[in-house]
């Protein structure tokens, strides 16, 4: 009776929890996006108390670094990236068009032959496959944005967040002593190895994969803007901070710029290889250098896995269901190999609970 009244408590703190989230989904992000930032910086302002730092200035000095980075950010790169989304934006259109004749015209008689298609065939085909992609971005903006408007807000991104990631750091281990306080007793030692095996499987990845992302980020635009690549920048930014999710960043990054650098360049092959290539040398970085390095395999999430969480959080909850559903599927994990472990260690499973009583009979 003590196990079923458990898990029927667990079981209702969830469902409180997720109709909290339902609810408040709309207000919800500048507050998960000041957790989230003081969730980063925490470690950094424990080992500048281990360097005799107080608590109070080691936050200010980290939470004003963080935000003078922010505004670096936003100052010099981002109207950069606006005027080449604009101008990207503009010219889509057109560099569509010269891709479809670009390929229309040189794409090989007798495969088409083979394969059983025209060139009227294969650019109604390619209109077809570009109309479809273009309103499906078209629609995963616009949900982005009716999901994401307190990102927009500058309240919520300069007042909110900063002030609410400042409170949070601030009482940081305060807070995570007084939630060990509020444990059950009979089960503290298992439900602190839990903690911290999330703890471990959180950190691993969010903090790990930020860096890579950065990384990533800032070499892919770095490597195309020295190529000459049109919009280089941007599609370098945009393919690297999408890199937390498996396989979509490098392809979607590698799609664009080597379609722009067909137009760019063509019939130049030795540069239209050399932009594939720099996202042949990130991914070779980004499995044999940075993964390893920088995230590790602590999260235990599977590739499929990270995907779903990320589609699953993000239909159910906009927005603020993107950003915890990182954080979110870890913890899952933990817990779903918790219970096969408990259930691998049952009577359930080994068959061996009866005929035991049995035999000590």
């Amino acid at each position: 009776m003590t196990l079923r009244r458990q898990v029927q408590f667990w079981l209702m703190s969830l469902v409180v929890f997720c109709l909290f989230l339902y609810v408040f989904s709309g207000v919800l992000l500048p507050f998960v996006a000041g957790m989230a930032v003081a969730y980063l910086l925490d470690p950094i302002c424990d080992r500048l108390e281990r360097l005799g730092m107080g608590r109070m200035w080691a936050t200010l000095t980290i939470l004003f670094t963080f935000l003078l980075i922010l505004v670096l950010f936003f100052v010099l790169l981002l109207p950069l990236l606006g005027n080449q989304l604009a101008l990207f934006l503009e010219r889509f259109p057109e560099l569509v068009r010269k891709l479809q004749a670009l390929l229309s015209n040189y794409f090989p008689t007798d495969l088409a032959a083979v394969a059983g298609i025209d060139a009227e065939d294969l650019q109604s085909s390619m209109t077809d496959l570009i109309g479809q992609g273009a309103s499906f971005v078209g629609k995963l903006a616009q949900s982005l944005w009716s999901g994401g408007q307190a990102l927009l807000s500058i309240l919520s991104l300069f007042v909110i967040t900063p002030v609410v990631a400042f409170y949070l750091l601030l009482d940081w281990d305060r807070m995570v002593t007084r939630i060990d306080g509020w444990l059950p007793r009979a089960h503290l030692e298992e439900i602190r190895g839990l903690a911290g095996e999330m703890d471990r499987a959180v950190a691993g990845f969010v903090r790990g994969q930020v860096s890579v992302c950065v990384i990533l980020g800032f070499f892919y635009a770095v490597s195309l803007a020295v190529v000459g690549l049109n919009f280089g920048l941007l599609i370098g930014m945009a393919a690297g901070l999408v890199s937390f999710i498996p396989f979509v960043g490098a392809g979607l990054g590698l799609i664009l710029s080597v379609g722009v650098a067909l137009v760019q360049f063509w019939p130049d092959w030795p540069w239209i290889l050399a932009v594939a290539g720099i996202f042949a040398v990130g991914q070779f970085l980004e499995g044999n250098i940075l993964q390893p390095k920088l995230v590790g395999d602590s999260t235990g999430l599977h590739p499929v896995t990270l995907m779903f969480a990320l589609f699953a959080f993000g239909s159910l909850f906009g927005f603020v269901g993107m950003l915890i559903a990182v954080p979110a599927a870890a913890m899952i994990g933990v817990l779903a190999r918790f219970a096969l472990r408990q259930y691998l260690a049952s009577p359930v499973y080994t068959g061996t609970g009866r005929p035991s009583a049995v035999s000590e009979d």
